[in-house]
This record gives C-alpha cells, sequence and structure tokens, in this order.
C-alpha cells in the first residue's frame, strides 16, 4: 500500500511555490509519493484556465521530470467537463484500492472545504493535508467534526509566488526566471503563453 498525495489545481502555470509545496508534504507527512492532476475546469474559481490542458499538462510534466517521487497524472484532463474532487477521488479509489490518498492544499481553501462538491463523501474516500501559508492561517476548529478528524495541518515555508502573479508578469514583460522551473520558463517564452 502506498500513501499518495494529491496536488489539483490548474497549474496555469506551474511554479517553485507548487512544487516546494510538493515536497513539503511529502517529507513531512510520510507520503510515498505525489500525483500532480491539472484539472480541466475547477469548480472554485473565478477564472478559467488560460493555456490549454495539453500544455498545461506537459508545463507540470517538464518540470517534475528530475523528481521520482513525482508524477502526473492526466484523470481529470481526459474526463473533461468540471473536475470535481470527489469524481477524481472515485475514480482513484476504483483504480488504485491498494493506496490511500490525501489532497494537499493550502489554507486558504482549508475554510472552503465544506463547500466542496460532495464533501461528505470526498472525506470518506480521502484525508487531507493542509499547507498553512504565513498571512494565511488556517482555521480548523470551525470546520465540522468529520472533516476536521481528516486533516492535519502542516507548517509551509514561506513563497511569495502565484500562478497569478507570473501571468501579470509575463503580460508586462518582466522575468519569470527562478520562479517557475527553467523548462517551463522556456515554454512559456517559446511560445508566448500569457502575453496578452
Amino acid at each position: 500500500m502506498g500513501n499518495i498525495g494529491i496536488m489539483g489545481g490548474t497549474f496555469d502555470p506551474i511554479h517553485i511555490g507548487h512544487l516546494i509545496a510538493a515536497e513539503t508534504a511529502l517529507d513531512r507527512c510520510g507520503l510515498d509519493e505525489i500525483w500532480f492532476i491539472p484539472s480541466f475546469k475547477p469548480p472554485l474559481k473565478d477564472r478559467q484556465p488560460g493555456v490549454d490542458s495539453d500544455i498545461r499538462y506537459q508545463m507540470v510534466a517538464d518540470a517534475i521530470q528530475d523528481n521520482a517521487a513525482f508524477r502526473v497524472v492526466d484523470l481529470e484532463l481526459r474526463r473533461g467537463g468540471m473536475s470535481y474532487s470527489v469524481d477524481t477521488a472515485l475514480e482513484l479509489s476504483r483504480l488504485h484500492p491498494e493506496h490511500a490518498f490525501s489532497y494537499i492544499i493550502g489554507s486558504d481553501r482549508i475554510n472552503d472545504l465544506p463547500q466542496w462538491h460532495r464533501v461528505e463523501q470526498l472525506v470518506s474516500l480521502v484525508s487531507f493535508i493542509g499547507l498553512e501559508r504565513e498571512g494565511t492561517p488556517a482555521e480548523p476548529d470551525s470546520l465540522p467534526a468529520y472533516i476536521r478528524s481528516r486533516l492535519s495541518i502542516i507548517a509551509m515555508p514561506a513563497i511569495g509566488i502565484s500562478s497569478t502573479d507570473i501571468r501579470n508578469r509575463v503580460r508586462l514583460g518582466q522575468s519569470i526566471r527562478y520562479m517557475v522551473p527553467e523548462s517551463v520558463r522556456q515554454c512559456i517564452e517559446g511560445r508566448a503563453l500569457y502575453e496578452s
């Protein structure tokens, strides 16, 4: 049986903060692997991904290629439509019953958990690892007991990088070097992504 951490998101683009978050969870929570699952259409974001799913998938694959514990999975991209975590958890449980899965989420999402689609069913399938970010404290005491019992909170190193900031920097012609893996920077610049 493997303990698998799930990093979901649009990864539009993937950046160093995502990778540090994944490595922190891997190291601190006794996980065997981290599976990055790019979403097709995320339910809790106002903005839809700006870059095609195949390019986002390839950027993730390129970004994690040198870490044997990281893997990219196209489950949600193949499924299409709205990417609900519960549907992904059901499919992962069916395909990989030998593994235990934990969703890795930022502290900005911990307090949203009660609003997640079919959260009671989701909590019966997976646990959660909440990465507490500086300036965004988690408030687990306000969560229902059935969620709190499946949630571990760990401190996340302070990394002030976001995909939104990276897209804005590209649009303004500013450097994103060292904010994203070099392969991702080359993809963004080579394809002129996020320039408008």
